[in-house]
C-alpha cells in the first residue's frame, strides 16, 4: 500500500521552486527509479499519459528525452542533459518543455536516507521570475504530485521484486 506521504511545493526567492516528498523506500531504490526508461516509464508524468518514446543516457553529459501521449492531445516532449550524478545521493539535470523552447531550468534532486526511508528534495532553478511563475501556473504542481504518487506505488513493486 502506498505510503500516503504528500508532495510539498514551495516557491523560493524569485527563481526557484522547492519540492519535497518522503518515500518509504531506501534511497538506493529511489535513485534507481530515476536512472532508466524502464523505470521512469512506470511513474513519470500524470496517469493519463503514456510514454510515446523515451531515451535516457544516464551519465554526466548524457542526454534524456521523454515524449508523453494522451488520446486526443498533442504529444508533449521534454528533454535535457545530465550535469552531475552522485549515486545514490544526487542528480542534476536540465529540463526543457519542447512546447516552449528556450526556457530551460536546472533541476537538482537530493536523496537523504532517514531510517530506511528517503527524503527527496528537488530544487528547480529558472532564469527569471517569469519562467518560474509560468511553471507554477502550468499545472506542474498537480503533475509532480501525481508523478510522485506513482513513484511511491512503483517503489512498492520494486521492493516486492527484491524480497
Amino acid at each position: 500500500m502506498a505510503s500516503g506521504n504528500k508532495l510539498t511545493v514551495t516557491p523560493q526567492g524569485a527563481t526557484e521552486i522547492h519540492m519535497t516528498r518522503l518515500f518509504d523506500a531506501p534511497r538506493e531504490l529511489v535513485f534507481e527509479a530515476h536512472s532508466s526508461c524502464e523505470h521512469m516509464s512506470n511513474w513519470w508524468g500524470p496517469r493519463k499519459y503514456e510514454f510515446a518514446s523515451c531515451e535516457i543516457d544516464f551519465r554526466p553529459g548524457g542526454t534524456w528525452r521523454v515524449v508523453h501521449r494522451a488520446e486526443g492531445e498533442e504529444d508533449q516532449g521534454f528533454h535535457g542533459e545530465y550535469r552531475e550524478i552522485v549515486p545514490p545521493e544526487k542528480i542534476v539535470w536540465t529540463f526543457e518543455w519542447e512546447g516552449l523552447p528556450g526556457h530551460v531550468s536546472v533541476e537538482t534532486l537530493r536523496l537523504e536516507e532517514q531510517d530506511g526511508k528517503t527524503l527527496a528534495t528537488a530544487v528547480s532553478v529558472f532564469d527569471n521570475v517569469q519562467d518560474r511563475d509560468g511553471m507554477l501556473q502550468s499545472g506542474m504542481e498537480s503533475g509532480a504530485a501525481e508523478s510522485y504518487d506513482r513513484l511511491d506505488e512503483y517503489l512498492e513493486t520494486l521492493r516486492a521484486r527484491a524480497s
